[in-house]
């Protein structure tokens, strides 16, 4: 056989090979979609979401015996940003932004970045500010776990909650400061064991505290929220226990009494718990409103004044997701 016979079979084979391989050729659009993982059945504990974690880092890149798996690992990051993980939320954005074997999705990424920037990943703010504000609603893999209590119907249609025993108060707690909440907090239409749990995880009762965020006093009000409820001394202890039930009086209102809803907002603020539509998938904000929770003896409502303000347009569209709706 010539020479240029067999350089003519072997083009035509390589051009044969060449669009075969063309036809299987994946693009970031048509690699896979990781569905979100089922809803887990018991309560989930910091150790577990920094397991599935690890375990989606070691699928992702083939390391600690696992074999490299892409939609495995993707998956497990998902169920760890449902619970605030910032390092999987910013992982699986990361995935969904380059050639990581999932399919691409920049808006989702763009959420999954705000997440872990929110809670001070210097990466993720950066990757933030690179790709711009997020658009539309969260993605399911930041949207509340289905393990969190469901928000509470409307409070005339609410299911009245067996009165519970106040505790308590907290061990630490001055008693000059148990007996101003006891005798003020009645003005704010508030149990006062709502606002020594609050400032118990707040400030541990220190009237000098300040976080790195410049939150302060008893009630960790930043200058902002003080501004709001007319407080114009941030270190006086009196006004800042009363500029901080003036807020948590507010949030009562606008969340409709839903405790999980209004301690969070204390702790996020209202936007995050609006745009997250429950609690925020921030690790802080989740364990916040747990530990108050806890400390308040499960209780998950408490009485509201709607004069104050009109409820949160965002109520409605929460209780349209819930079952039976």
């Amino acid at each position: 056989m010539s020479t240029p016979i067999r350089l003519l079979l072997c083009w035509s084979a390589f051009s044969l090979w060449l669009g075969l391989a063309s036809a299987q050729v994946l693009t970031l659009e048509s690699l896979p979609r990781p569905s979100t993982p089922p809803a887990e059945t018991g309560p989930v504990v910091p150790a577990q979401v920094e397991r599935w974690r690890r375990e989606g880092e070691a699928y992702e890149h083939g390391s600690d015996g696992m074999p490299r798996d892409a939609v495995m690992a993707a998956q497990l990051y998902c169920r760890a940003a449902r619970y605030g993980d910032p390092v999987a939320q910013f992982n699986l954005a990361w995935m969904l932004t380059n050639p990581r074997g999932i399919a691409r999705d920049d808006a989702q990424a763009a959420h999954l970045f705000a997440a872990a920037a929110e809670q001070g990943m210097r990466q993720a703010q950066n990757m933030l500010a690179a790709m711009g504000t997020p658009q539309g609603p969260p993605p399911a893999c930041l949207r509340p776990p289905d393990s969190d209590p469901a928000p509470l119907l409307a409070a005339a249609k609410r299911p009245r909650q067996a009165a519970l025993p106040p505790p308590a108060p907290p061990a630490n707690a001055p008693q000059v400061i148990v007996h101003y909440v006891d005798l003020v907090a009645p003005d704010y239409q508030l149990a006062p064991h709502l606002v020594l749990a609050v400032m118990a995880r707040e400030s541990n009762f220190n009237p000098l505290a300040v976080s790195p965020k410049n939150a302060q006093g008893l009630m960790q009000l930043i200058p902002d929220t003080a501004a709001r409820f007319k407080v114009s001394k941030l270190t006086d202890p009196t006004q800042n226990i009363r500029g901080g039930m003036a807020y948590l009086r507010w949030l009562l209102a606008y969340f409709e009494g839903d405790l999980s809803l209004v301690l969070a907002a204390y702790n996020a603020g209202e936007r995050a718990v609006e745009r997250y539509r429950g609690v925020p998938p921030y690790a802080e904000t989740r364990n916040y409103v747990q530990r108050i929770i806890g400390a308040l003896n499960g209780q998950r409502s408490h009485p509201f004044d709607a004069s104050i303000t009109p409820p949160s347009p965002v109520l409605g569209q929460m209780r349209a997701h819930l079952p039976g709706k």
